[in-house]
């Protein structure tokens, strides 16, 4: 009588490989949070600035603007396996090999959108922004004459220009020279804020510190002619208002969300024909000086742009900020940022990323 061994053939190689593999399997949940974390925050920063192009485009066309929030994104992983194996032999001339296996992977993403409307839509973007909101931004190191040319209707009665159709008007003569030397003197660092308790609230108050210089001091002394200001006083309670109750207040009228966006919308280029039929709005004309450009230069054009910082179809018409036009990227950004103003205290609307990536 003769032993002889099994013969392995590479069936059962494999499967005997097969086997070793399942045995040292691990979650997949780990390898799944980089890629998915950069990948939906890509994506949801590019779907908010596309947004926002496309209601800033469908204002100038006298379309409803309509704002989804992303309420909450959940992402599901599984991977499902199953090996079958049978192995047997009873000569060496006959043995009997099979090897089965099923497997699954699943990839469930879903995602929740809010829809701003009604008495969220009014609170967000109908009310005015908090002069404390405003000044918070000039406090935060964004120039002074941007965050108060693009959100402020009036500093103390001196009106700024408006582009919406509904209250166009040009500028007061002395709005872009009164912006021009608050950003001299928030350059210079000679205005800083601070929060004082007057009785039971607490209120915003600019602090006019010495100026360094003979320059900067006769540039103060006109920024208080110009606004009323008491001679000799260096602190202004910062008020929300058109007119100041006395000379020792700033009044700022601040804008609403909504007509941040109306005024930015009314220079959006559009085609000539469109604005001659009478599609969309027409242009405020005369603005004074250098404010004659617009903030974000939004260009249009028949064919899709190859070079965009953000690009929008509508009407036929590919809308676009030039990814080289660095000023207009910026004050963009910056418009993303002030929608965030606006945003309830309890962070309701706040994008939740949920990933189960069980194995």
């Amino acid at each position: 009588m003769t032993n002889e061994s099994p013969r392995f053939t590479p069936l059962v190689g494999a499967l005997c490989l097969l086997l070793t593999m399942l045995a040292g399997c691990v979650n997949i949940g780990p390898g799944t949070v980089a890629r998915d974390r950069f990948d939906y925050n890509t994506a949801i920063a590019d779907s908010w600035k596309r947004q926002m192009l496309l209601n800033l485009i469908k204002i100038r066309y006298g379309d409803a603007p309509v704002f989804l929030d992303v309420a909450s994104i959940t992402n599901q992983y599984s991977f499902e396996s199953e090996l079958r194996g049978t192995l047997g032999w009873s000569s060496p001339s006959s043995n009997d090999q099979t090897l089965g296996g099923t497997g699954r992977y699943y990839d469930r993403p879903t995602i929740t959108y809010t829809p701003l409307s009604g008495e969220k839509f009014a609170r967000r973007l109908m009310k005015p922004v908090a002069p404390q909101k405003v000044m918070a931004l000039v406090e935060g190191g964004y120039p002074i004459d941007l965050v108060f040319r693009l959100m402020v209707h009036s500093v103390n009665g001196i009106r700024n220009q408006f582009g919406g159709t509904a209250r166009m008007r040009q500028a007061d003569p002395g709005f872009f020279p009164l912006l021009a030397k608050l950003r001299e003197v928030q350059a210079a660092g000679a205005v800083t804020m601070r929060i004082k308790e007057v009785g039971p609230q607490a209120v915003l108050i600019a602090v006019f510190s010495a100026a360094p210089s003979a320059e900067l001091a006769r540039t103060m002394s006109e920024i208080r002619q110009a606004l009323n200001l008491q001679e000799g006083v260096n602190e202004f309670q910062v008020v929300y208002g058109s007119a100041a109750a006395s000379d020792n207040e700033i009044a700022l009228a601040t804008r609403s969300v909504f007509e941040v966006l109306i005024d930015i919308s009314s220079t959006v280029e559009v085609p000539a024909e469109h604005v001659a039929e009478n599609r969309a709005s027409a242009v405020l004309t005369g603005a004074q000086k250098d404010f004659d450009r617009p903030l974000i230069h939004i260009r249009s054009t028949a064919e899709r742009p190859a070079d965009a910082f953000v690009t929008v179809q509508y009407r036929d018409t590919w809308f676009w900020i030039d990814d080289r036009d660095f000023a207009s990227k910026g004050i963009f950004s910056f418009l993303l940022f002030v929608m965030t103003l606006t945003e309830s205290e309890d962070h309701s609307g706040a994008p939740v990323l949920t990933i189960s990536a069980g194995g």
